[in-house]
């Protein structure tokens, strides 16, 4: 997989989820939108300061993070 440099997680923003560098928009929020039927044009309208980069990163983050494997792990 090609490094992401437009996903970034912080605790302090929108709750930790990974979100497009230096904004508060939600790799789900995109990849919602994309999923409903919202062309890449559409979601450059409706956010402006969000990149086509932006997008293709989006969904390259959520076809990854789909594939992994979470583990439970009971408390000791």
């Amino acid at each position: 997989m090609k490094k992401l440099t437009r996903i970034t997680f912080d605790p302090e923003v929108m709750g930790g989820k990974p979100c497009i560098s230096g904004m508060r928009v939600t790799v789900g929020m995109i990849v919602g939108m994309i999923a409903a039927g919202h062309s890449r044009e559409e979601v450059l309208k409706l956010y402006p300061y969000v990149e086509l980069q932006d997008i293709d990163e989006a969904l390259s983050y959520a076809a990854w993070s789909s594939e992994e494997v979470e583990f439970p792990f009971q408390a000791a």
